[in-house]
């Protein structure tokens, strides 16, 4: 990698999720994104499949700075040992582990208050999505890629309260008109890209898209076609383009 582009490693253990945590950073200066990886995924999983590569232009201009961090909640949703309930649980616990431990970190590597975008594919589309939708003060925009969104098939015909507030499509219809987080979200923008080809569901980029819609929150759905598939290519394709547009 190039010196511009020189990874930061942190490791540390979070007193929220009881484990250790790896964030990395990729960048020396710009908009900072904070790029979740999919379910199973790690905080060099951006860089194994190439992602952080074909970001080398926006970085080395410095345009942006790549955060990523391991995805602890998305691992406990596809993992078979846990309860329903347990999962909602920790999902809900890594919000805290975002805004009290991940961001201020965040912070204070970029040397101040900033406004990140969030991103990810799959998993890590929900994951952005979430933090935008219940942090809005922290995050001006996310690029949701392929995203699943619909957390009803890991619940098996539960709906916990911890449920309810890591999931945009059920806490979003009831935000109060007058709240200062609806607020805020009305003056940020959700880009929902989503291929129509092998393993996608534009379905549930819709689904989010009709939810934030109705409250006045700004979102597009992108379709980039039939030969889109749910995988990393099209993912490598559609991030450059979206935060170039977002850093312009």
């Amino acid at each position: 990698m190039a010196d511009n582009i020189a990874k930061v490693s942190s490791r540390w253990t979070s007193s929220r999720l009881h484990s250790e945590i790896l964030c990395v950073r990729y960048g020396h200066a710009g908009a900072p994104v904070l790029l979740f990886p999919t379910a199973g995924g790690d905080a060099e999983e951006c860089e194994r499949f190439l992602m952080i590569r074909v970001l080398t232009p926006l970085i080395e201009a410095g345009r942006i700075k790549v955060f990523s961090c391991d995805s602890v909640a998305g691992r406990t949703w596809i993992s078979s040992e846990h309860s329903s309930a347990y999962k909602a649980r920790m999902q809900n616990v890594f919000n805290d582990f975002l805004t009290e431990e991940l961001l201020p970190a965040v912070r204070n590597d970029c040397g101040g208050e900033v406004e990140m975008i969030s991103a990810g594919a799959s998993i890590g589309a929900y994951n952005a999505l979430v933090a935008l939708c219940r942090n809005p003060q922290h995050f001006r925009a996310a690029v949701c890629m392929s995203g699943t969104y619909d957390l009803g098939r890991w619940m098996k015909g539960e709906h916990t309260s911890d449920l309810h507030v890591v999931s945009p499509l059920h806490f979003v219809p009831y935000l109060g008109e007058d709240s200062r987080q609806l607020a805020l979200l009305r003056q940020r923008l959700v880009l929902l890209p989503t291929g129509e080809g092998r393993w996608e569901a534009p379905d549930e980029s819709w689904k989010v898209a009709n939810v934030l819609g109705a409250r006045g929150i700004p979102n597009r759905v992108d379709l980039w076609g039939e030969h889109y598939d749910h995988d990393w290519v099209t993912w490598r394709e559609m991030l450059p383009k979206y935060l170039a547009d977002l850093t312009a």
